[in-house]
């Protein structure tokens, strides 16, 4: 097919998600390569957001597609209920990886999924109804799923299910309350959701969800000593921690697992995306070893046809061997340093730029009418002029693809950058900036 005809026939047959569908013109991809990728009439474009924060080793990657193809000259599918090599290798290399209270994994097909059963599993263990998850989260589209999520994303599903309960996490930079010190704002927040689960009943409350660095709604940061504030209240009220792990996982904050900066044991973490990167879909939920030891003799009321898929599996495997013999972490880390320094110079340069946040490679420029007042570029669920999508626009057209949430732009490429590819790409958001500052 020509570049014409995927656009079209695309167009024609096939709904696009998060999109208004008349006026789309989706870009008909080639081939790629690492952290590029080539249209049809074969224009360059950088993959400046690991496509959905997934691509963490880029494109093209030869170690996962031929672990995928000598699983498909095998066979490609089995039950679940099925002994298969790769299922069984993936779940004892994810333990390894893993603080020593879990014990078990159980696959799923994406981040989704993973996270409606964890909280269905949460429910079978503790008895309990409810599930407290935060205001500014995203933890997937679906029904259950998507009563997690705390966004504008969530208001199709509405009126909802029963027992979810939204709280906010700490966003320092647009918080009325000015904090002197991170400890101080810790305080607050910890107190506050003490407050909640009171007004709640904490012995109804099965688990507390959270991306453990909110992702899409901002790469909010976590200030010094709350998770493992959040990880005490859960202890002192018999409640669950599920950690979503599905964007910050698989080495892209510099650990392999977010929540290891931060010093705590979660009782679940989901996973799914950096897993397999893409080539084939993957999620999961591990479970610590008093969860495993409860499905001994308690029936686990939770299944899914594809669960542990023999390809994504291999792909799993492919990925994690990659990740520890490429020394993807230690990258990340390093390089990780020089994205902060640069941004932070971004920052200071453009008017238009209220904040930025980053870890590893993970990060987000946050736009603002001003510094002084840090009003946002586009008010809270609406940009009803397209003013993101414009600034979006004008970033692709330079080859810089990525995507933009609210009022920020993520900037999260593949963690196989290399310093000299990210500063060239960094020129072209500050050219764009320079165009954002000069509306103000």
């Amino acid at each position: 097919m020509t570049g014409e005809e995927i656009r079209s026939t695309q167009k024609q047959f096939s709904l696009q998600s998060w999109s208004k569908q008349r006026n789309l013109n989706p870009i008909p991809i080639a081939r790629g390569e690492g952290i590029y990728f080539w249209d049809t009439e074969g224009k360059r474009y950088t993959d400046m957001s690991s496509q959905l924060v997934n691509m963490n080793l880029g494109f093209g990657n030869r170690a996962i597609g031929d672990a995928i193809k000598a699983q498909v000259d095998r066979f490609c599918f089995a039950s679940p209920s099925y002994g298969v090599e790769p299922r069984a290798k993936l779940a004892e290399k994810i333990i390894g990886l893993m603080p020593d209270n879990m014990a078990k994994v159980f696959f799923t097909n994406a981040g989704a999924d993973a996270n409606e059963n964890a909280v269905k599993m949460a429910r079978m263990v503790t008895g309990r109804n409810k599930v407290f998850s935060r205001s500014r989260s995203y933890h997937g589209s679906s029904f259950g799923a998507g009563n997690l999520t705390g966004e504008p994303r969530r208001y199709p599903l509405e009126p909802g299910i029963p027992g979810f309960v939204k709280f906010f996490d700490p966003y320092l930079y647009l918080e009325a309350i000015p904090f002197a010190t991170e400890e101080a704002a810790t305080r607050y927040y910890l107190a506050k959701l003490d407050e909640q689960l009171q007004y709640e009943n904490p012995s109804a409350v099965a688990a507390i969800v959270l991306e453990t660095i909110t992702g899409s709604n901002g790469v909010i940061i976590p200030p010094e000593g709350y998770l493992p504030g959040v990880r005490a209240l859960c202890d002192k009220y018999g409640i669950l921690l599920i950690c979503d792990e599905v964007m910050t996982g698989w080495c892209r904050t510099g650990k392999m697992f977010a929540f290891e900066h931060y010093g705590i044991k979660p009782d679940m973490v989901t996973f799914a995306k950096g897993v397999t990167c893409g080539y084939v879909p993957l999620g999961g939920v591990v479970v610590s070893r008093r969860i495993a030891e409860y499905f001994d003799d308690t029936l686990l009321s939770c299944g899914l046809t594809y669960s542990g898929h023999p390809l994504g599996c291999a792909a799993g495997i492919a990925c994690v061997d990659y990740y520890e013999e490429a020394h993807v972490m230690e990258h990340v880390a390093e390089i990780g340093n020089v994205l902060k320094a640069k941004l932070e110079a971004i920052k200071e340069a453009h008017p238009c730029v209220g904040d930025v946040r980053a870890i590893g490679l993970f990060s987000a420029v946050e736009l603002v009418k001003s510094k002084e007042t840090r009003e946002a570029l586009v008010p809270y669920g609406r940009d009803p002029e397209g003013v993101m999508g414009g600034i979006n626009k004008k970033l692709a057209a330079r080859g810089f693809m990525t995507y933009t949430h609210e009022n920020c732009i993520i900037v999260a490429p593949p963690l196989i950058i290399t310093e000299a590819q990210l500063t060239e790409e960094l020129l072209k958001l500050d050219e764009v900036l320079a165009e954002v500052d000069a509306t103000l």
